[in-house]
């Protein structure tokens, strides 16, 4: 009796929504087979779950695979699984309508059954994967017959809007989805899918990870091999994995020759589970500063790879930390490319972020040579979360390190540095700058370095950055030794400043009109005692660092006018009060009240903005010196 085939037409529209689907929800054409291999996975794990529950049902369940069979030929892919099958009544309710999910029925029934235990290795969210073979495929045939049934059916579709369906009596149990291939074309990104060499690449990117063993024969014949890792080795318990395996697993997601700094494992449980697996590299990747670079971990879905550079996961300043997170449940959109932006993310970044920061703070304490590497490499970037994650800036704080005066080679912790301050000391001291040695040479660090202050020495772009946005550490406010007015002295320095500055005034308000383009004031210091003057900035006042920085990237800022401050005692400020007292020679002081205020800018790095008259300035004042 000759078997009866129907023809069926797909519902819901279903030629519409099957030629938008094939064009333009998936921009990958290789995430096809992904689709597949996942399909085939669920079917062996549903085939395991019934075989438990089931104890009539009469199922091998010792050799659970999925093989791949090529034919360049007749430019076929077959991918067939020995598992749970499907009768033809599922056939045409699962695939005849589009987006109707088979996984996301069982689970659903898992679910109504309290069944919790096996739902987490299934991983179909949405029933369309499927419909992804005609990507590459111009015709698709199905073989299926389901556990525990006699008869099994073929079906059949172009993906025109039609299917075909018959029973076929010798079927073997479980499913095989044969595609016929498309040419090659690899302009549109459709590649030689009958290539052993391809369809390896394939699995071993997307589906390295899948429980079962994925085999494919070896070329020239021979027994089939299994092609996938099926080391997911965050989901092993932790003492059976070895650190040389947790090594190479991370050389293989990171492409990195070396081993990492440290290893990270997160498992998360409850309403919404996920597993990580994250590495802190041992050295900065060359592009950590570029604009264009890529960054964040692998996300996988079940053990199925969705996507590389997962930034969603990862904060920019923690874009060097390398690594895998194992979602069980996401809100992904049907083709698994783009995560959409839910509760679940920001609760998993939330979680990792805090991890990884305490794991650097874990470093500091118990392997301090391990942190000083790490440090070393990433803290300028870590610096960088300083200014945008306000949550986790206390955190950042403290596994911060910075130089100082306290040690010429040995960074400090900010906990460390309170833990010196003075009993009246109520701020942090800092400076600014481009390298240690210019800042130790500044004038603006005399009198602390005399009294015994120390202060921070901050020569990263960004420390310029994130010390005005940060109010404090530990009850103690930050402040630049070169802003704002510094109060150091002793009562006996106060009562002498006070006469200083009544032998002062007329000096002082004379050389404020006479610099009136260049400063807002000039005033007498408590911040120098070797130097004759310095120029500071107001408390909330760019630096000229920093406005240089703006300025290098387009960025105009207005020009701010700063603080000229002289020290009393130095012979030079002496000597210029003691002319400027003598009006016969007040008219050759403007020259030599410029030269002063140029002393000061070159003294702390600055620029001046004529350096030609500067220098016919100075070799006047020599000329009539000698």
């Amino acid at each position: 009796m000759t078997a009866k085939v129907e023809t069926l037409e797909f519902q819901s529209e279903a030629r519409q929504l099957l030629q938008l689907m094939i064009h333009s929800i998936y921009s990958n054409k290789d995430t096809f087979l992904r689709e597949l291999v996942s399909n085939a996975s669920d079917a062996l794990d549903k085939l395991r779950l019934e075989a438990f529950r089931d104890k009539e049902l009469q199922v091998d369940t010792d050799d659970l695979h999925i093989d791949l069979d090529l034919d360049a030929e007749s430019r076929t892919l077959t991918v067939r699984d020995n598992g749970i099958g499907m009768s033809r009544e599922e056939v045409v309710a699962l695939i005849g309508t589009i987006a109707k999910s088979g996984t996301a029925e069982f689970l659903r029934k898992l679910k109504d059954n309290k069944d919790a235990a096996g739902q987490q290795d299934l991983i179909g969210q949405f029933g369309v994967g499927f419909y992804s073979s005609f990507m590459v495929a111009d015709k698709v045939t199905l073989l299926t017959r389901k556990a525990g049934e006699d008869t099994g059916t073929r079906w059949e579709s172009t993906g025109e809007g039609t299917y075909t369906v018959e029973p076929v009596d010798d079927a073997p149990q479980g499913t095989s989805v044969t595609l016929h291939l498309k040419p090659e074309d690899t302009e549109e990104h459709l590649y030689d899918y009958a290539s052993r060499a391809k369809v390896v690449e394939i699995v071993r990117r997307y589906s390295d990870f899948i429980t079962w063993p994925i085999r494919v024969e070896p070329e020239g014949g021979g027994e089939p091999e299994t092609v996938n890792s099926r080391k997911a080795l965050w989901a092993r318990p932790q003492s059976e994995v070895t650190e040389d395996e947790y090594t190479e697993f991370y050389k293989h997601v990171s492409h990195d020759w070396s081993a990492p700094l440290e290893t990270i494992r997160i498992s998360a449980e409850g309403t919404f589970e996920y597993q990580a697996l994250l590495f802190i590299p041992e050295r900065a990747p060359f592009d950590l500063f570029m604009r264009d670079r890529k960054r964040g971990v692998q996300l996988y879905v079940k053990r199925v790879f969705i996507m590389d550079d997962c930034e969603e996961l990862m904060p920019e300043y923690l874009r060097f930390v390398k690594g895998v997170v194992d979602a069980q449940d996401l809100s992904l959109n049907v083709s698994r490319e783009i995560l959409q932006k839910d509760r679940q993310i920001q609760l998993m970044r939330r979680r990792l972020v805090k991890r990884v920061l305490a794991t650097v703070k874990s470093l500091l304490a118990d392997k301090p040579d391990a942190y000083a590497t790490f440090w070393s490499e990433f803290g300028r970037a870590v610096k960088e979360g300083l200014l945008d994650d306000f949550d986790n800036r206390d955190a950042i704080l403290d596994i911060a390190s910075f130089a100082s005066t306290d040690d010429d080679e040995k960074p400090t912790t900010l906990a460390a540095y309170v833990a010196r301050m003075k009993e009246n000391q109520d701020a942090i001291y800092y400076m600014t700058g481009e390298s240690r040695a210019a800042l130790e040479n500044s004038p603006h660090l005399e009198a602390f370095r005399a009294k015994g202050y120390e202060v921070l020495l901050l020569t990263d772009p960004i420390d310029e950055m994130w010390v005005g946005a940060v109010p404090e550490f530990a009850g103690k406010k930050f402040q630049s030794v070169a802003k704002g007015e510094v109060d150091l002295d002793s009562e006996e320095e106060k009562e002498e400043a006070k006469k200083h500055q009544e032998e002062y005034t007329d000096l002082l308000a004379w050389m404020t009109e006479a610099l009136v383009d260049k400063v807002k004031e000039v005033r007498l210091s408590t911040r120098l005692t070797t130097s004759p003057a310095c120029v500071v900035g107001d408390t909330f006042d760019l630096t000229p660092n920093l406005e240089k920085m703006y300025r290098a990237m387009g960025q105009e800022v207005p020009q701010v006018k700063r603080v000229l401050e002289l020290n009393p005692t130095h012979p030079l400020v002496t000597a210029l009060r003691a002319a400027h007292a003598d009006e016969s020679r007040r008219v050759e002081l403007g020259d030599s009240a410029e030269l002063l205020y140029g002393m000061a800018l070159l003294a702390e790095g600055g620029e001046l903005t004529d350096p030609t008259r500067f220098v016919r300035l100075l070799a006047g004042r020599l000329e009539k010196a000698l």
